[in-house]
């Protein structure tokens, strides 16, 4: 009998994890989440507007959640950004809440979100940041300065299986995040050639400008915004080319390629990312949805 109940459990679990599988993503939700992006893929943000927009975002990403279309550990992970781009420690609450229920979906979700989200709640109620996620600028012309932070709570090894910086790697992001944009460089004239040749003769811990892995990606998609794809492609191919073993580069390299029509070298670009980091969710979906 005892036999017969364990058996009889294992076909309910298989059943359920099967059903899991057959849910889609929510489509809108996903239009949602690159929205949010978008708007804060450009130098020049204007904040009231975004502001507004963030706001609807929220609006509805309760409306959904009400009428029971958040399903999937990827839906959970998309509204969750739309709170983490809320205003308030609530806000900050929702997507620490969202993020939790991706994991428990999906134990091998990027956790990066939780983290950011547990230490922006903390910072909201005047507590110190644990993970180090934070970094914040008190002015315009004031330099960038990671947000108050308790170090003794969480260890590098904890952040590291959330995907965050160690200390030391945020100290130097720090330093990276005050040096000059890429896009200076086209306001100052210069045109993506030239560009591209001025990052390949710069030296990475002395150049004034942010050289790093993810700085010239945040050139890439603030090229992308202005509906500059061509560009934006040599930018992203350079970055795979700096940094080979960073999956990021990969992804979005992918991701440019697939937005130009080139469907055989984009999802090339995906499997490369998800070789370099199997719990790349984004890259695995694409590849799927391009079979």
């Amino acid at each position: 009998m005892i036999k017969t109940v364990l058996i009889l459990l294992s076909l309910s679990v298989m059943t359920i994890a099967y059903c899991q599988d057959k849910i889609k993503d929510n489509q809108e939700l996903i239009e949602i989440y690159k929205n949010d992006q978008a708007d804060r893929q450009t130098d020049e943000i204007d904040w009231k507007i975004v502001s507004k927009r963030d706001s609807l975002r929220e609006e509805r990403i309760y409306q959904l959640l009400d009428s029971n279309q958040v399903h999937t550990s990827k839906d959970y992970h998309n509204a969750a950004m739309i709170f983490q781009h809320g205003g308030d420690s609530t806000a900050y609450g929702m997507a620490v809440k969202l993020m939790r229920k991706s994991i428990e979906l999906d134990s091998t979700a990027n956790k990066w979100l939780l983290a950011a989200a547990i230490d922006r709640y903390l910072l909201s109620k005047d507590e110190p940041q644990i993970y180090g996620t934070q970094y914040q600028k008190f002015g315009q012309d004031e330099p960038w300065q990671l947000g108050k932070m308790d170090t003794t709570k969480i260890s590098d090894a904890e952040r590291i299986e959330y995907g965050v910086e160690t200390l030391a790697q945020q100290r130097k992001k720090v330093k990276q995040m005050n040096r000059k944009k890429l896009s200076e460089l086209v306001t100052n004239g210069k045109n993506i050639d030239e560009i591209v040749l001025f990052i390949k003769a710069e030296n990475k811990n002395k150049t004034e400008y942010d050289i790093s892995e993810s700085g010239i990606n945040s050139f890439g998609y603030n090229l992308l915004g202005q509906g500059k794809k061509e560009e934006a492609l040599k930018v992203f191919k350079l970055n795979t080319q700096l940094y080979p073993n960073g999956f990021n580069t990969w992804d979005s390299y992918g991701e440019c390629l697939l937005m130009l029509g080139n469907k055989e070298e984009g999802i090339n670009a995906y499997q490369k990312s998800l070789e370099l980091n199997p719990k790349n969710r984004n890259a695995e979906t694409i590849i799927e949805q391009n079979k």
